[in-house]
């Protein structure tokens, strides 16, 4: 991806509070920026604002918080990908919802619908990396999980339930990882934003979802998942160790192939 956009939406359910967030990160090839908006989960409010940030563009990737599988049907089960990133991590990174409950459902039905209108009012690429849901590059982000992953002993956070994914997102930009993980990405460009000025929590959750559709759309990055959904975490590199070490545990305990490398050389084989 030498220059382009991706999309990362925090999908909410309230309809009163604007609890919902699209973020569309743009790289040229020389400067990266973002533009940030928070929406309820009322019509047409959501779709307006989804097709204002998206409307006639293309985008590379799109990542969603919110539980997707192949054909965007209700899951209504416990999936690998949330068993994968609770057992053992749970401790030091959170867990991700469980799609079976009656509010995984509920978001679940919430984020198909952010899914129908971006792909109705923007033009988002093919999928050309493994563990594809659809022909289009949509994937499933989860921020606490994808935030945790890349910090040395999280658990020394003290993070709870409700503070959790915006400290670790402090402690990340603050320490530089969030900003050495575009780089990486997206290597020679500079910065028109600091990662820091980003203070509203669910903005956060959007720009992290940003970040899991553009590790997508370069080809670097870890799944977590099956044929129930994937949910995408960074890429190897910027995994710690520890909880590497750990997520291989979950996977051996799992009667499928549930955590899958991708990296950029296996992209441009595909293609």
């Amino acid at each position: 991806m030498k220059s382009g956009s991706v999309i990362g939406i925090d999908v909410g359910y309230s309809q009163a509070r604007r609890s919902s967030a699209i973020c569309r990160l743009d790289g040229s090839e020389t400067t990266i920026s973002w533009e940030i908006l928070r929406f309820r989960a009322a019509e047409p409010e959501r779709e307006n604002a989804i097709a204002l940030i998206a409307k006639g563009r293309h985008i590379a990737a799109a990542a969603f918080d919110g539980p997707i599988r192949r054909g965007f049907d209700i899951i209504g089960r416990y999936r690998t990908a949330e068993r994968m990133l609770t057992r053992r991590l749970r401790p030091m990174i959170g867990k991700p919802g469980q799609s079976s409950a009656p509010v995984g459902k509920l978001l679940n039905q919430h984020t198909n619908a952010c899914v129908g209108h971006l792909v109705t009012h923007a033009d988002v690429q093919n999928a050309a990396h493994g563990v594809a849901i659809d022909r289009k590059a949509l994937v499933e982000a989860f921020p606490s999980s994808f935030l945790g992953m890349m910090i040395d002993k999280p658990a020394s956070l003290a993070a709870r339930r409700g503070n959790r994914s915006d400290l670790f997102f402090k402690h990340l930009a603050t320490t530089s990882v969030l900003r050495s993980l575009i780089e990486h990405c997206l290597p020679g460009r500079q910065l028109e934003s600091n990662l820091s000025s980003v203070v509203n929590h669910d903005d956060r959750a959007a720009v992290i979802c940003a970040l899991t559709a553009l590790c997508v759309a370069v080809g670097d990055f870890v799944a977590a998942g099956d044929d129930d959904g994937w949910i995408i975490l960074p890429p190897r590199r910027f995994i710690q160790s520890e909880q590497w070490a750990l997520l291989n545990i979950n996977a051996l305990e799992e009667n499928v192939e549930s955590l899958y490398i991708q990296e950029p050389e296996k992209i441009a084989e595909q293609r």
